[in-house]
């Protein structure tokens, strides 16, 4: 028996989620607003782990595949309007090769994966800045990933004005979802944060307006209390 949830078929609902620990590795996702850090922290939280002998795979979402490349260049730098849907399926389709060719065989081999942006970026962006529905994108998101949720997301909370602040000192020109307005941006990080207050067992929250080595310092707190585990 089928039928609709959330503008999703039930079949294409996964029968489960299950945490990247389901196979030997661990399963690390950095999230948050533009600007917010999210490559330099999961740079150094790679580099820290590697230090003390684990294996590392550091990748991002999209284009951590060769398809994906390819999806990240239409998502992010194509000239023209995009329909918000084929936005949200162009990146669910990065998911689904991302997660089955890369993500799921590393965890298998007890590599820890950390990730620049997961699910969690779609629900914010395509879910909630685009207006499609935060249930139904997380709905295809998991289908795409096959029911895989990370062991730990990280979200590093910035103001929308200090996250712009940071990109115009870095940055000659925006990406298509960087050029949005301000108010598209509040709305991706108020979702950010009620994500967080739904599921804090998975979130870390940090303020990523504190200095970078004591964001990494907590980060690594956090994920060697996992590694232990």
């Amino acid at each position: 028996m089928t039928g609709v949830v959330d503008g999703v078929s039930e079949e294409a609902a996964p029968d489960s989620v299950t945490p990247g620990r389901a196979g030997r590795g661990l399963f690390i996702t950095f999230e948050g607003g533009d600007g917010s850090g999210k490559t330099t922290q999961s740079g150094l939280l790679a580099a820290a782990l590697s230090d003390r002998g684990r294996s590392v795979l550091h990748t991002r979402e999209p284009g951590g595949t060769e398809i994906g490349v390819t999806i990240r260049e239409l998502v992010l730098h194509h000239r023209g309007e995009i329909d918000a849907r084929a936005e949200a399926l162009l990146y669910a389709a990065d998911r689904a090769q991302h997660i089955a060719t890369v993500v799921r065989p590393a965890l298998a081999a007890g590599t820890v994966v950390l990730q620049d942006r997961y699910l969690d970026s779609s629900v914010a962006y395509q879910g909630m800045g685009r207006g499609l529905g935060r249930d139904r994108i997380r709905s295809l998101s998991l289908w795409a990933a096959d029911g895989l949720l990370p062991d730990l997301t990280v979200l590093l909370d910035l103001s929308v004005e200090d996250g712009r602040a940071r990109l115009d000192r870095a940055r000659t020109r925006y990406d298509r979802l960087e050029s949005e307005a301000a108010e598209f941006h509040e709305r991706v990080r108020r979702v950010y944060l009620d994500s967080a207050e739904a599921e804090p067992e998975r979130f870390l929250v940090v303020d990523a307006a504190r200095p970078p080595e004591d964001i990494a310092s907590a980060v690594l707190e956090r994920v060697l209390q996992l590694v232990g585990s």
